[in-house]
């Protein structure tokens, strides 16, 4: 039986495009945990915040950025989770860290690119998944509207959490609350999700609302409109219970996606 998997998430406001502040801000808030945790989930674009200018702000994969993740890994022995601007020296993503405490990291590029906010005017759409294992759990991490899309997320690897970093606002959160709780019960797996709190640089609210859901569609933690960090301990037991007693996946279609 794998043991149970300790999520940490970072639900805080964001400087306005100011990496220094918010990687200044955001280590205090991670050297403040106390509690054992496994896994530390950050905003999505934690440096900048939801900004539309990455030919000044984008990161490398050398840069500070990444340096600093490598450091908070490595102190915390967690594995920090968020998203940043990339620049790969062609393109601009929306690109999500997996970085482990040894400094090895893996990436997703976000693949759903918000076009009510120009997102897809500024960067390059990610072409696949990936799969990391941390503790013996098969996770899947995510980007923020990635969540309004069922096929993406679809679990024909059986895999057991789905995470979602987010700066998801406040004037469309029914939707977060909601699309999390579906995610959760159509692919019987958790699923965390953690969003920002607070005004971003074009005045547009952030109420947070970072949970986590268990595979029944059960709301086990819930924080909205505060700067908090908390932790939630997600059962892989509880995980298995429930498909052995509701074997639902295995009678799902099998079809191939097609980017």
């Amino acid at each position: 039986m794998k043991a149970d998997l300790n999520i940490t998430f970072i639900q805080t406001s964001l400087h306005w495009q100011n990496r220094k502040a918010n990687l200044e801000m955001l280590a205090e808030k991670i050297i403040s945990v106390d509690l054992p945790t496994d896994l530390i989930l950050l905003p999505e674009m934690f440096t900048t915040g939801f900004s539309m200018s990455p030919e000044i702000f984008a990161e490398t994969i050398g840069g500070e950025a990444m340096t600093w993740m490598r450091l908070m890994a490595e102190q915390t022995s967690a594995v920090i989770c968020g998203s940043m601007m990339m620049n790969d020296g062609v393109h601009y993503y929306n690109r999500l860290i997996w970085m482990r405490p040894d400094g090895s990291f893996e990436h997703y590029d976000k693949r759903h690119l918000f076009g009510l906010g120009e997102e897809n005017q500024h960067y390059t759409r990610g072409n696949k998944k990936i799969l990391v294992e941390l503790n013996g759990w098969k996770i899947l991490p995510l980007i923020c509207y990635d969540l309004r899309f069922p096929v993406w997320s679809r679990n024909s690897e059986f895999f057991d959490l789905i995470l979602y970093v987010a700066n998801w606002p406040e004037r469309r959160i029914y939707a977060w609350k909601q699309l999390l709780i579906s995610r959760a019960i159509e692919n019987q797996c958790y699923v965390a999700g953690v969003n920002r709190v607070g005004y971003d640089g074009n005045e547009v609210y952030h109420s947070g609302n970072s949970m986590t859901v268990d595979p029944a569609g059960e709301v086990l933690i819930q924080q909205e409109h505060n700067e908090t960090v908390f932790t939630s301990t997600l059962s892989h037991q509880h995980l298995i219970h429930l498909r052995q007693k509701y074997p639902f996946l295995k009678d799902q279609d099998q079809f191939k996606f097609e980017s």
